[in-house]
């Protein structure tokens, strides 16, 4: 778990670099040990604030898993039945198509509700929110009842918004006073809360536009989303994530019983167009590789988040990134991969060094950057360019103190070849792999900027170091 989770955190640096993301937060929990609560790149680009762990991120529809679980704590007190009718608890939508609609239909986004209304341009922030009033006035519209009840998965964060307003009922609290006092409070989650707090402006991270319209990122103002805060309002950090979803572990009842969440964890739907991707009651699910995973994704205006976690397993991921095309999932989902590779790896093939560290780092030549890693053990070759590094991983196996062999791969891996490395004063200097001479990774530009110095046609050799150098 530590390699793999030491590995992940030098794989989310180089991706927000790759991928041109101006920051992401990150952190990994296991059993009720944080291994990682990290960040790299920018909180804010034009006036080159670093990132940091504290900084506040808008976690948008991870606030659906803090609203479920505020249903169920209410449902536990005996304050409300899921299988309660929506006009049970909102009268005002008597005679109309979402009056029969039931909590757990909402919970699992099996209602046929709209899902952002006809106008959701507040997402863009043309204009504010909806606030009560006009959260009403959209309910109160006949195209709020778009498909009848249980047809189908039908993601809806008005449903959920209808959420927030049955908290709110059946507790006698408004919806963000309840979910502060009995989850955040509960928890002691100091960077966390159910809307955005202008008093602590200067703690959040600047979000910012995908890259796909613009040459450039424009930065996106923080707003309040006023009555669909139960659908998309928290902030939090990635810490603070982990440690909020640990709660969800079999065995810990700080929050929800055990039968809870195996109510919440269930499957209600599959989800139409996602492979085997599945949703219960406030939570998604999926299985990676031979581990059940659950969790929830967040697309605020300027952030995309996603946090996983195997409650069995008691693993926790948190991803958080301040940019609209941010690769949250790809990176969280890594990490559970890691693991299972690492858990999974099959033993070295010769006998290895006591200490596998020399041969491990990043290196790089003008055609390919790759990664020796060592995880339980075991070495491993790795694309970091992958959107799946795990997902093509090359064996390795020692064959002297300079040299491994690649053991394994697929058929377009040079198996069986030799991967010799060139050691100097301060660790290695150059590895020959893939027949090219590879450097470590911040010393690469080096290299080849002196290669490109050579005149055309003039023989490249390298010296005991690797380093390159006319004939």
């Amino acid at each position: 778990m530590a390699d793999a989770t030491r590995y992940f955190d030098t794989w989310v640096a180089f991706r927000q670099q790759y991928d041109r993301i101006p920051g992401v937060q990150a952190a990994v929990l296991h059993e009720d040990k944080l291994l990682l609560s990290s960040a790299h790149g920018l909180a804010d680009v034009e006036h080159g604030v670093a990132l940091t762990p504290q900084h506040l991120f808008r976690i948008a529809s991870h606030s659906k898993t803090f609203t479920a679980t505020a249903v169920l704590q209410l449902a536990e007190h005996d304050q409300l039945r899921l299988d309660d009718q929506a006009v049970h608890w909102l009268p005002f939508l008597r005679d109309t198509p979402l009056a029969p609609v039931t909590v757990r239909e909402l919970l699992a986004h099996g209602g046929g509700v709209v899902r952002d209304s006809r106008d959701g341009d507040f997402w863009q922030l043309a204009h504010a929110f909806p606030d009560e009033d006009r959260l009403r006035a959209i309910l109160l519209d006949d195209g709020a009842g778009v498909l009848p009840a249980n047809e189908r998965f039908k993601y809806s964060n008005i449903g959920y918004s209808m959420l927030g307003l049955i908290v709110a009922a059946a507790s006698g609290q408004p919806y963000n006073a309840f979910v502060h006092e009995n989850i955040v409070e509960a928890l002691s989650l100091d960077n966390t809360g159910p809307e955005y707090d202008p008093a602590r402006a200067g703690d959040y991270a600047t979000g910012y536009t995908a890259l796909s319209y613009a040459d450039r990122r424009i930065p996106i103002d923080h707003v309040d989303t006023a009555a669909m805060a139960a659908a998309t309002g928290f902030f939090s950090t990635a810490e603070d994530l982990v440690h909020y979803v640990a709660a969800h572990f079999h065995g810990d009842t700080r929050l929800v019983s055990d039968a809870t969440k195996r109510l919440m964890q269930r499957a209600e739907w599959k989800v139409e167009g996602r492979g085997d991707a599945e949703y219960g009651l406030g939570f998604g699910r999926a299985m990676i590789g031979d581990r059940l995973v659950f969790g929830h994704g967040g697309g605020y205006p300027g952030h995309i988040t996603r946090t996983s976690f195997d409650p069995a397993g008691r693993l926790a991921v948190s991803v958080l990134t301040n940019a609209i095309d941010g690769p949250a999932l790809m990176l969280a989902d890594g990490l559970i991969k890691l693991v299972n590779l690492a858990q999974t790896a099959s033993p070295q093939l010769a006998p290895s060094p006591a200490d596998l560290s020399r041969f491990t780092g990043r290196f790089a030549s003008m055609w390919r950057v790759f990664d020796i890693v060592d995880l339980a053990g075991r070495l491993y070759l790795l694309d970091p360019t992958d959107r799946d590094p795990t997902e093509e991983p090359m064996r390795l196996a020692v064959v002297d103190d300079h040299t491994l062999r690649i053991a394994g791969g697929t058929g377009y891996a040079p198996v069986g070849e030799a991967i010799r490395y060139h050691f100097g004063v301060d660790g290695v200097a150059s590895v020959q792999a893939f027949a090219m001479t590879a450097h470590p990774i911040d010393r690469v530009a080096r290299a080849v900027r002196t290669r490109n110095r050579v005149s055309p046609g003039t023989p490249l050799v390298t010296n005991g170091a690797g380093d390159a150098h006319a004939r």
